[in-house]
């Protein structure tokens, strides 16, 4: 008898297991969101029991890894078109908007004082600007003490959407930095030091003088970094701050034929910020059921999760679209 017990709790017990297994939910993918994502996932376990595990391996990770079917969901800072889509065989829609800032590590200058034109931005990354008391620089900084120091240029070494939507701003800025290196989520950096991830990046502008780096700006606000005042596309300077970010996402227009394919870098408006990014979920448009795991979770984080990502410096997806993704899962997960 306490043999057939024992068996029978040791059945259940893997039952429970095995159910626990299969109802938690595994993604991958852009480091630009995964501070909010990481926020989401615990309140959701919090609240649901459901476990949700996130891994920021880079948006050219999180594609590669959803195309070959490795996690239940990818993620990624660049919008896949609809021939990539349909060749992988993946939905797509967005879930918050964040931005990208330029970050620096310059004693005695403070956030958000050094101006940084983005054709000045182009020409550091670039390696034509090497200097932070470089003529073109100096010109736009009147009164800022600017060292007679190399530029020490951190760019990502891994695949990276945050990469893609800042060689966007680079290349549509300009003309000599889109012929030279263009657009992609890894380009052939001439000049710098590479860091994985945005936390990679993060870390080694915090820790090296005389340098910058781009980042998405939750890793600003979280390692307390000072970011440059950029220009807008219309060239006004523009400051790195919630009401800057929000101007240029607000010209966001999406639609559900094209599974919400968009940039919103260099946005029109005269107070807004010149990198701002969507960040985009991709599914495999077989697992139905899987999938509708997965949107239970982002449907909690679309009611619950806008104080999160509004406190951790991302902006909101508007209602509108929230409205029109949910028609899209309802019309494309069967």
């Amino acid at each position: 008898m306490l043999k057939k017990l024992a068996l029978v709790a040791l059945v259940a017990a893997a039952s429970i297991t095995s159910s626990l297994a299969s109802d938690k939910i595994n993604g991958a993918g852009a480091s630009f969101p995964a501070p909010l994502y990481y926020d989401w996932a615990f309140n959701y376990k919090k609240e649901t029991g459901n476990l949700v595990n996130y891994q920021s391996i880079g948006s050219g990770g999180g594609i590669k890894q959803i195309a070959k079917r490795v996690v239940d969901f990818g993620a990624s800072d660049e919008a896949l078109d609809t021939k990539k889509l349909s060749k992988d065989k993946l939905l797509q829609f967005p879930a918050v908007i964040g931005s990208i800032v330029v970050v620096f590590n310059l004693d005695g200058i403070a956030d958000a004082t050094l101006k940084l034109s983005n054709e000045v931005v182009a020409d550091i990354f670039a390696g034509k600007i090497t200097m932070w008391n470089d003529a073109a620089i100096m010109t736009d900084n009147k009164g800022v003490n600017l060292p007679n120091q190399r530029i020490i240029v951190v760019h990502r070494s891994d695949g990276s959407g945050t990469t893609y939507n800042f060689t966007y701003f680079l290349s549509g800025s300009s003309k000599s930095f889109k012929e030279s290196f263009g657009t992609g989520k890894a380009i052939d950096w001439k000049v710098g030091i590479g860091g994985k991830g945005n936390e990679g990046v993060a870390n080694l502008v915090k820790q090296t003088p005389y340098s910058i780096g781009y980042i998405e700006n939750a890793y600003k606000e979280k390692n307390n970094l000072s970011a440059a005042i950029l220009k807008t596309a219309s060239g006004k300077w523009v400051v790195a701050n919630e009401e800057n970010f929000k101007a240029a996402a607000k010209y966001a227009t999406w639609t559900k034929e094209n599974h919400f394919y968009s940039v919103l870098a260099l946005q029109s408006g005269d107070t807004s910020y010149p990198i701002v990014a969507a960040t985009f979920i991709l599914l495999p448009k077989e697992k139905s059921e899987m999938n509708k795991k997965i949107l239970e979770f982002f449907d909690y984080a679309f009611k619950n999760g806008d104080e999160s990502a509004k406190k951790l410096g991302y902006i909101p997806l508007p209602q509108e679209t929230k409205e029109m993704i949910r028609e899209y899962w309802t019309t494309s997960i069967k």
